[in-house]
């Protein structure tokens, strides 16, 4: 017997689609207003407060190494409690880390500021919207994935112009309270209203389909989610090779990608050279999103992030030989294959995740698996300045970032599916 409603005719509307556009909306809050639009704050915070830039900067690294070391933490939320309770927390303290910021006289004050932006950022970020979107589609999981990643990408393309704009006619202070006010108000009340962790919350199935369907892949049907618990997962070889991989791939790719402007100035290409470029790379990483989230759909996921891979390292290759001579087209074709391969990390990795460990414990093994990653996001600037300083070169650094990709590539292909663990 039924106890939940019959599911809805072929023809309406899946009530998945408003989980991705949902999904796209968080990831073009949380990686817009904490990451892309930190740049704009340095040079006001810098003459108001009289801080260095290094010491700025810091802010930016305590963002990412919060979101990372938040997410296995809201990835147990989610997997005990529900999207429901984890996506409304995260923005409730990421809100409070920007009003916080509002205020701010001294550095450990806007520190700590950042560590609640950051921790908030996990429980709205990629752990729980990869999660969900992957929990209501399976067919076409990877090009749901993928375009709920490109909210990443719409990130900076929405929300620089808004608090560019709020710096304008305003202040620093108004532009941090206002995206307090932002999360909030577009978080949290569509989070209680729209989402459901999974289809057969209110009666659906993955893809919209009008029956359960048996899952080939594992073996698992009639509406059962199998998984490994994050103890489970971390005893295997595949979990650590997926963690280095992308911890790997990601220090590399936010190494570069912060040294591309100082560098290409170093050569003697203007700022406006640079920033076209930095631009590029993020309409690169928006079409490179969606274009690896539709092939994993297509092909084994492990393939499509060695792709998305190769790409960035052949993009780092390029950087080693430019010149102030070198041609404009040399920049345009590094630029965009930086940026579409690097589109290819959140969809690849979550499919990764889901193919090789199943649903029932994603939130808390996704969630380890972007503390790695985030571990190399942070730290890869940080890096590339440190041996700019030592050398006065970034030539080094990429030197480093190509060799870490000949040992991210062959790790992510190294991955298998572990045996799974039938339910009983």
């Amino acid at each position: 017997m039924r106890t939940h409603p019959s599911p809805p005719s072929a023809s309406r509307f899946f009530f998945g689609y408003w989980i991705v556009a949902f999904a796209f909306l968080c990831l073009t809050i949380c990686i817009g207003c904490g990451s892309f639009v930190f740049s704009l704050f340095v040079s006001p915070l810098q003459s108001e407060l009289a801080w260095s830039r290094g010491e700025i900067m810091v802010g930016f690294t305590i963002f990412w190494v919060m979101m990372g070391v938040a997410s296995p933490l809201f990835g147990r939320v989610l997997d005990r409690h529900g999207a429901r309770r984890a996506i409304p927390l995260g923005a409730v303290v990421m809100g409070c880390g920007f009003v916080l910021l509002s205020v701010v006289h001294s550095l450990p004050l806007f520190y700590l500021g950042y560590v609640l932006v950051g921790t908030g950022a996990a429980g709205i970020g990629p752990v729980p919207t990869s999660a969900i979107v992957s929990n209501w589609f399976r067919k076409r999981r990877g090009t749901a994935v993928g375009i709920t990643s490109a909210g990443i990408g719409a990130g900076g393309f929405i929300m620089a112009p808004v608090v560019g704009y709020l710096l304008g006619a305003f202040d620093w202070r108004t532009a941090y309270l206002a995206m307090a006010v932002i999360v909030w108000v577009s978080i949290i009340p569509l989070s209680l209203l729209l989402v459901r962790t999974r289809p057969e919350d209110v009666g659906l199935h993955p893809d919209g389909a009008l029956e359960v369907e048996e899952t080939h892949t594992t073996g698992v049907g009639n509406g059962v989610v199998w998984g490994f618990s994050l103890r489970q997962a971390a005893a295997t070889l595949p979990f650590w090779l997926i963690a280095v991989s992308y911890l790997l791939g990601n220090f590399s790719s936010m190494g570069g990608l912060q040294a591309q402007v100082p560098n290409l100035n170093d050569i003697g290409f203007p700022t406006a050279t640079a920033a076209a470029a930095l631009g590029a790379i993020g309409f690169g990483s928006g079409v490179g999103k969606v274009f690896f989230g539709w092939l994993c759909d297509r092909m084994q996921p492990r393939f499509v992030s060695a792709i998305g891979l190769t790409l960035q390292c052949a993009a780092v290759l390029i950087l080693l030989q430019l010149q102030s001579d070198s041609p404009m087209a040399l920049i345009w074709t590094y630029a965009l294959l930086m940026g579409f391969g690097a589109g290819s990390w959140l969809p690849t990795m979550s499919m990764l995740v889901s193919r090789s460990f199943g649903l029932a414990f994603y939130g808390a093994v996704f969630g380890v698996i972007n503390l790695a990653q985030s571990v190399g996001t942070a730290i890869g600037p940080l890096v590339a300045g440190v041996m700019y300083d030592t050398m006065g070169t970034y030539r080094w650094a990429f030197m480093l970032f190509a060799a870490l990709y000949g040992i991210a590539i062959p790790a992510v292909l190294l991955v298998r599916r572990p045996r799974v663990r039938m339910p009983a």
